[in-house]
Parts: structure tokens; sequence; C-alpha cells
């Protein structure tokens, strides 16, 4: 994961003591899980054609990985868009 310099010195702070973080109320509690849950949903859906090698080897990796391949695509889609997903 990437970090600004906000965030790791907002990371340093906690992992030093200087911040401690207190128990969230209900209400907020309640709001993060809204946001997460509109967060999360896929809302799209897309028609791509593959090469028949590319899908049975992507459907290999899901079933080794012990998920649906669309999951596995949608995943990999995912990270390459965040900049997680690099070339070697």
């Amino acid at each position: 994961m990437k970090l600004d310099p906000y965030e790791k010195e907002l990371l340093a702070d906690y992992e030093s003591g200087k911040v401690i973080p207190r128990k969230a109320t209900a209400k907020e509690v309640k709001t993060v899980a809204k946001i997460a849950s509109a967060t999360m949903k896929k809302n799209r859906r897309i028609t791509i054609r593959l090469y028949e090698h590319d899908y049975t080897e992507i459907q290999k990796k899901a079933f080794e990985l012990g998920m649906p391949y669309q999951t596995l695509i949608s995943s990999m889609i995912h990270q390459f868009v965040e900049g997680d997903l690099v070339s070697r």
C-alpha cells in the first residue's frame, strides 16, 4: 500500500504511541459500514472476449485460489486500476 506523507506521519505517530485511538460510536460504525457497502457495490456488467488459453488459465488460477473466475478477473482489473498490479 502506498502512503502519502501525511499518512506516513500519522502511522509513525500511532506506532510511537503519540496517537491513541478512541472507540467509535455506534453512529460512526453505522456510517462507515454504509459507505463501505456502497463502495463495494458492483454496478456494471461488461462483456469481454478472451483467448481460449487465457480463459482456461484464469479458471485454473481461480480454482487454485478458491474463488469464482469472475471474481479473480474483477480483482485483477481493480488492482491494475489502483496501480497495485505491476509488470514483471
